[in-house]
């Protein structure tokens, strides 16, 4: 069944793929833009707290209770939009002690309240709901509700959510641009167990049915996929980290069978990971929620303050390293790339999932960054370049706005190789760093656009920038360097979509080094040594171009 599985799943993907190169459109449907969308019924109002009261039924493998909605009007209104999936039952929309109107499209909600709300007001209601959220056939990649067992037989239960949406298990505002100021969570779960999720435990409440709650309040914004919640046996241990704001508190939390070889694997990395990126990026966004390490029974998310971790205390990925160079294999790789989240992702958030780039590329080359920090930039060199082998180039990084679509998966890969060009075309690693941490101060917990990031890099360090992340971010392929040599003259353009491109790049224009030339869709010429042939003519491959050579 497997092997089938894994056939059909290979032919699909060839499938999609050739469509992609014939240039057949995605269709979006009605549904993709209610949920994508930023309409005036989800823009009326601005999301300031949440308290989720949920008991979550292991046998029953289903969700029930509640979450309120405290808000302020952003505008006049009299409806609103919230979300939350078809299959989950809407029981009540209650305020002010009054049961409202609704009606449902799809997964959007649409609430009749009795009067205008103007603008400015701060108002809460709370809906109740039940149902059964779809359980994850391939977490974390497809999302719902995830049903284990540790090694021992006991439950191991989590959910993962991202690009799907949390509405698939609570109902909320589900759109990224709007984040929840603060949050508390209350999760019952059967008392033998524990729940563990965002923010800082206030306290545990035993109820008449027998179930334990489990109170966790988070202080600072978070997006709705990172709101998460981890059900088992679990052997719990702190420490503290002297970071860059403070003392951070780090909470580890393993399932018990797995306590004994979880506590030195963990603490190998984890505190040198803080420093690492503290330096590069700035203070951890979230000292007022703490560090938490979780393990999961999936392979890992960026779930804030509470990082899920499902990487079998295994360095590398799953032992494997995903450059071939072997320094992947010497920090645990779920434990580094779900951490740096915390900066990319959690505190600066996209406010469109066609903008996951933001996300999934800076965080893919703190794993660079890490390695340089924990070897040398030689060995940081060697594993950006070794990723490229994984990096498709069929499809752009960034995906269709206002459908919930997300681009393609070389956002990692080719996002993190973008970073890297463009630390070359800097030149300067100081300057490289401090824009690293100016975005992480500027854009600290806000919802972002790509324009943005783009605007930020190129003001500060004083490039013209936006031919270069037009060609790699909205196209599919990378810039072409083509090139002649005849007689000792280099003759050499940019083959490009985008129009104009002029990116520098360094070449060997005599044996042994590299010199920068600066190429436009134009051919150019330049005197090379009479070591240099067409033949061994390069690029320098911190650079993530392409080359051709052209005959005459």
């Amino acid at each position: 069944m497997k092997k089938l599985l894994l056939l059909l799943t290979l032919i699909l993907s060839v499938l999609i793929s050739n469509a992609q190169l014939m240039g057949k459109k995605q269709v979006n449907t009605r549904a993709d833009s209610l949920r994508g969308t930023l309409t005036p019924l989800r823009t009326c109002y601005d999301i300031n707290y949440y308290h989720l009261d949920v008991n979550i039924d292991l046998e029953q493998k289903s969700v029930s209770g509640s979450n309120e909605f405290v808000f302020t009007a952003a505008q006049d209104f009299s409806k609103l939009q919230f979300d939350l999936f078809s299959n989950l039952k809407v029981e009540k929309v209650v305020y002010k002690n009054t049961e409202l109107p609704y009606s449902r499209e799809f997964n959007a909600v649409f609430v009749n309240f009795p009067k205008t709300i103007k603008k400015g007001t701060k108002d809460k209601f709370t809906v109740f709901y039940s149902g059964n959220p779809p359980v994850a056939r391939n977490p974390p990649w497809d999302g719902g509700f995830i049903f284990k067992k540790d090694s021992a037989g006991n439950p191991c239960v989590s959910v993962a959510c991202q690009g799907l949406g949390a509405s698939v298990w609570w109902p909320n505002k589900d759109h990224q641009s709007d984040e929840v100021d603060s949050m508390l969570i209350s999760i019952s779960v059967p008392k033998q167990l524990q729940e563990i999720s965002n923010g800082r435990l206030r306290s545990i409440t035993d109820k008449p049915d027998g179930t334990k709650q489990y109170n966790w309040f988070v202080g600072n914004p978070i997006n709705n996929y990172d709101v998460t919640f981890y059900i088992g046996k679990y052997a719990h241990w702190t420490d503290t980290y002297d970071g860059e704001a403070g003392k951070l508190s780090l909470d580890f939390w393993a399932l018990q069978v797995d306590s004994a070889k979880a506590r030195p694997h963990w603490e190998a990395d984890v505190k040198p990971m803080l420093k690492c990126f503290e330096y590069w990026f700035g203070p951890y966004p979230w000292y007022k929620d703490g560090y938490k390490l979780v393990q999961a029974p999936h392979l890992g998310m960026e779930h804030q303050s509470a990082v899920a971790y499902g990487n079998q205390f295994k360095k590398g990925y799953l032992g494997g390293d995903l450059s071939g160079t072997g320094h992947g294999l010497k920090w645990d790789y779920i434990t580094v790339h779900e951490s740096g989240h915390e900066w990319f992702g959690n505190s600066i958030t996209s406010k469109d999932i066609a903008d996951m780039w933001i996300h999934e590329g800076f965080t893919d080359y703190s794993e660079t960054l890490f390695t340089e920090c924990s070897e040398n930039k030689q060995a940081a060199d060697e594993y950006v370049i070794g990723i490229r082998k994984s990096i498709g180039n069929r499809t752009p990084i960034i995906g269709p706005y206002g459908v919930n679509k997300e681009g393609s998966g070389d956002m990692y890969y080719k996002g993190a190789n973008l970073i890297h060009t463009i630390r070359q075309l800097i030149n300067d690693d100081e300057k490289f760093r401090q824009i690293l941490r100016g975005l992480s101060k500027t854009f600290y917990h806000k919802t972002v656009t790509t324009a943005e990031v783009e605007n930020y890099i190129a003001n500060k360090s004083g490039l013209k920038l936006d031919k270069v992340f037009d060609q790699y971010l909205r196209y599919s392929k990378i810039p072409v360097l083509e090139y002649k040599i005849n007689n000792s003259m280099l003759s050499y353009r940019w083959v490009t979509d985008v129009k104009g491109f002029d990116m520098p790049v360094k070449v060997s224009l005599k044996t042994g080094n590299y010199s920068l030339i600066k190429p436009t869709n134009d051919w150019k010429t330049i005197k090379v040594d009479a070591s240099i042939n067409a033949d061994n003519f390069k690029n320098d491959p911190l650079f993530y171009i392409a080359t051709k050579k052209v005959v005459d």
